[in-house]
C-alpha cells in the first residue's frame, strides 16, 4: 500500500454520501452542476440560477455561493475544490478555472458597499482565476483581477492586481515572491 496517496485522499465519509443524495435536487435550480459535484451544507446560495459548476467539483461546508443582479455570474470548473466557509460572490462575472484549489475561508467577491449608502452593493468588474491555482487559507480576491494558469496565491493574501500565470504571490496587497512578473 502506498502510504503518500492515503495522506493526500480521503476516502468519502457518510455527511460526504448523504449530500450525493441531495445533489439530484439542487441540480434542478442550478443553471448547471456536473456528474460527480457535491455541495455540502452551504450556508447560502443565493441566485443559483446564474451559477455553473463543472463535474467533479467538492464544495465544503458552511460555502456562501451568491450571484446578484442582471450581470452576475459565477462559474467553477471542472475538478476544482472549495474549502470550508469559501465566500465567492458576484455582481459582476466570476469565472473559476478547472483543476484549482480554494483552501478554507478564501473570499472572491466582485462586489463593494457604495460611499454614499453603505447598504448598497456595486460592482468592482469580473474576476477571472485561470486552471490549477491554488489560494492558500483566508485569501481575498477583489473584483477586476485575472490569477494567471498555475498561479499560487499565499494564505492571507489580498490580491488586487492581475496575477501572472506560473507566479507565486502573497502579502496585503499580494506581490510577487516567486516567477513571474507583476
Amino acid at each position: 500500500m502506498n502510504i503518500s496517496r492515503l495522506l493526500i485522499e480521503k476516502t468519502p465519509g457518510l455527511r460526504y454520501r448523504a449530500w450525493q443524495a441531495v445533489m439530484p435536487v439542487m441540480r434542478r435550480a442550478f443553471g448547471h452542476i456536473g456528474r460527480g459535484t457535491v455541495i455540502m451544507s452551504p450556508m447560502l446560495l443565493q441566485g443559483v440560477g446564474a451559477i455553473s459548476i463543472g463535474d467533479h467539483v467538492i464544495v465544503r461546508d458552511g460555502v456562501w455561493l451568491a450571484t446578484q443582479g442582471s450581470g452576475a455570474s459565477l462559474s467553477v470548473g471542472a475538478g476544482t475544490y472549495i474549502g470550508h466557509r469559501c465566500h465567492l460572490h458576484s455582481i459582476d462575472p466570476v469565472s473559476i478555472g478547472a483543476g484549482c484549489v480554494l483552501a478554507d475561508n478564501v473570499m472572491v467577491s466582485t462586489t463593494d458597499h457604495a460611499r454614499e449608502n453603505r447598504h448598497e452593493v456595486a460592482g468592482t468588474g469580473p474576476i477571472v482565476i485561470g486552471d490549477r491555482v491554488f489560494l492558500g487559507q483566508n485569501v481575498v480576491v477583489l473584483g477586476g483581477v485575472t490569477i494567471g494558469d498555475g498561479a499560487t496565491v499565499a494564505a492571507g493574501a489580498v490580491v488586487v492586481a492581475d496575477v501572472p500565470a506560473g507566479a507565486v504571490v502573497g502579502g496585503v496587497p499580494a506581490k510577487v515572491i516567486q516567477g513571474g512578473s507583476q
